[in-house]
């Protein structure tokens, strides 16, 4: 008797929950959550030929030095342009281009957000790039950003940079490299 009681006390908590739930997103004026554009867990460390000029991502350069993402960087970006970042370990790499004290380390006060997108211009196809404002970013490589941005009306092929927080480099873009085997 005494299961049968917790199992009814159960249901009706998880019930109750759910149509509380129904009853908040059906009340007048309630806004329903925005479609999510995109949502990763990897990005690429600018590296190789995307370091410096050379080869820009949709108009953004690649910073002078290679980085790498030594722990992780997550996000998510939704239909109204909230774009959310967490960044672990986004630092220097660790070879011979990279100055000794640099290596391993971050040596930006803040880093922002970047989305590029594919638009219309009237017949013809265009990139839009809108960015951030800066956020606190440690030694180690740890930011995380919070912000919302202006999308352009359409944003096709959405793509997200880290960027430093005092000049328009990338330092992570969306992507990812496998491990050499």
């Amino acid at each position: 008797m005494r299961r049968a009681t917790v199992v009814v006390v159960a249901l009706l908590c998880v019930t109750g929950l759910a149509s509380a739930e129904r009853d908040r997103s059906e009340k007048p004026g309630a806004v329903p959550p925005a479609p999510r554009i995109l949502a990763f867990d990897a990005m690429y460390g600018v590296d190789g030929p995307f370091v410096g000029p050379a080869n820009p991502i949709r108009g953004i350069v690649g910073d002078e030095q290679p980085w790498v993402v030594a722990d992780h960087v997550r996000g998510r970006l939704d239909a109204r342009g909230h774009l959310k970042i967490q960044v672990r370990g986004l630092v220097f790499a660790d070879e011979p281009s990279v100055p000794p004290e640099l290596r391993g380390k971050n040596d930006e006060e803040a880093f922002r957000g970047a989305v590029s997108c594919l638009t219309e211009s009237g017949p013809e196809v265009s990139t839009a790039n809108v960015f951030t404002q800066g956020f606190p970013a440690s030694t180690t490589g740890d930011s995380d950003i919070d912000a919302s941005v202006v999308l352009p009306n359409p944003c096709v092929a959405p793509i997200v940079f880290v960027l430093a927080g005092s000049e328009d480099k990338w330092f992570a873009v969306t992507g990812f490299e496998s491990p050499e085997e």
